[in-house]
């Protein structure tokens, strides 16, 4: 047998792996349970049973997509207490001063904007701003443990009931930390080849159901969607116990998990990110900004992943274009078998961010986009730029002081 008939049997056999082995990454049914019906359930519970909710924003030149997200924030419909304290993480912008005439303009939850300063060496800046927010809502705490924060990003639009299913999902199923990967926008060309694939590649690193599972290692979050039980960010030392993290959220919902709390990771059906990616670049950026530090700046892994890439994605059309070109049938069949399983499995991504299905065959160029993007991740902290950001660049975490 030839290397091309060996590479697309693997390639072949990794698909059939992943359709029925990783956790069944591929299903988008891991949602919130819908919110009961009026009358369905009996009487709702009264306002003094619902726990403290501090709602912490870290926000940084934000003032795009501020007038968006923030008064779908102050309009929350919810039962017990709830405030906002948004922290301007140095903006040049007026995200800060927008935020208070926003407030102003349409009322709602009582909104709190102050500023941390620049951030401790050691420290990336989203989680200093987080560190200020947490201690900011300690102070003003109505003296009952039992509450939650809900750490969300300044792009992040919430529908009305979004805080209150939060809060009963997690008190229903005694979660210290439920999250939801927000709808990302999906508008231009470009959006639509890479959005969709950035979360499903997401959910085959990091199957919801694994997450899911109190015994199982694997963990993971989103970090436009928080909402954390203070007992539990406590005992887990958060943020402190993650403050050098670029991807902060899998970093947090890791020292949830090991400190024994339960994690909960769904996608979402009413917390829609409204930040634009309308070119390649944009969408470039933010990709490579953090996926040499997904592999834990290792250059072995780097080639691991790419070598990965490349056998599991650009491996089966490959073979099937050369099967067809020389009338070789194992390499025709089984890439195309592939390439099949591969198409198949991102259709249900496709139908959740409501796309045409026309876009699945092209799964092997996003990928390759993908690959090319986490190379130059690598490059970029070769050179010394790190994952930069909004005018930062965090060094790796045992370079850092």
């Amino acid at each position: 047998m030839s290397a091309l008939t060996w590479i697309a049997v693997a390639a072949l056999a990794a698909w059939v792996w992943l359709l029925l082995g990783q956790g069944f990454f591929w299903r988008t049914d891991v949602r919130l349970p819908e919110p009961a019906r009026p009358g369905s359930g009996g009487p709702p519970p009264e306002p003094g049973d619902w726990p403290p909710v501090a709602v912490v924003v870290p926000a940084r030149d934000e003032s795009g997509v501020l007038r968006v997200s923030l008064p779908s924030l102050l309009a929350q419909d919810y039962p017990g207490h709830a405030a906002i304290f948004l922290i301007d993480d140095g903006s040049s912008d007026g995200t800060g001063e927008l935020a208070r005439e926003l407030a102003d303009r349409y009322g709602g939850l009582p909104l709190t904007v102050d500023t941390p300063g620049e951030p401790e060496p050691g420290w990336t800046g989203k989680l200093w701003a987080v560190r200020h927010g947490m201690a900011l809502a300690a102070r003003h705490k109505d003296g009952d443990d039992d509450g939650y924060l809900l750490l969300t990003d300044a792009d992040i639009a919430h529908e009305p009931d979004s805080l209150r299913e939060l809060v009963r999902a997690a008190r229903d199923a005694d979660l210290e930390l439920v999250s939801q990967m927000a709808r990302l926008r999906v508008v231009t060309g470009w959006e639509r080849l890479i959005v969709p694939a950035f979360v499903y590649f997401f959910a085959q690193l990091y199957p919801f159901r694994w997450v899911n599972r109190p015994r199982a290692r694997t963990a993971a979050a989103a970090g436009g969607c928080v909402l954390l039980r203070r007992e539990a960010a406590e005992r887990a030392g958060v943020p402190e116990a993650v403050r050098q993290a670029v991807i902060d959220d899998v970093a947090m919902a890791r020292a949830v998990k090991r400190s024994g709390g339960r994690i909960w990771l769904g996608l979402a059906d009413r917390v829609d990110s409204v930040r634009p990616y309308p070119g390649l670049s944009e969408l470039w950026r933010m990709v490579s900004r953090s996926a040499y530090a997904q592999l834990r700046h290792q250059p072995l892994l780097l080639v691991a992943t790419v070598a990965g890439l490349a056998v599991v994605y650009l491996a089966p059309p490959a073979a099937l274009c050369a099967g067809v070109l020389t009338g070789r049938p194992v390499p025709l069949a089984a890439g195309g078998a592939a390439w099949a399983l591969m198409a198949a499995t991102y259709i249900p991504m496709l139908r959740y961010y409501r796309q045409t299905l026309w876009l699945a065959p092209l799964l092997p160029l996003t990928a390759f986009l993908y690959l090319l993007m986490t190379v130059d991740s690598a490059v970029q902290h070769w050179r010394g730029r790190g994952a930069a950001w909004k005018g930062r660049t965090y060094a790796r975490p045992s370079a850092a002081p």
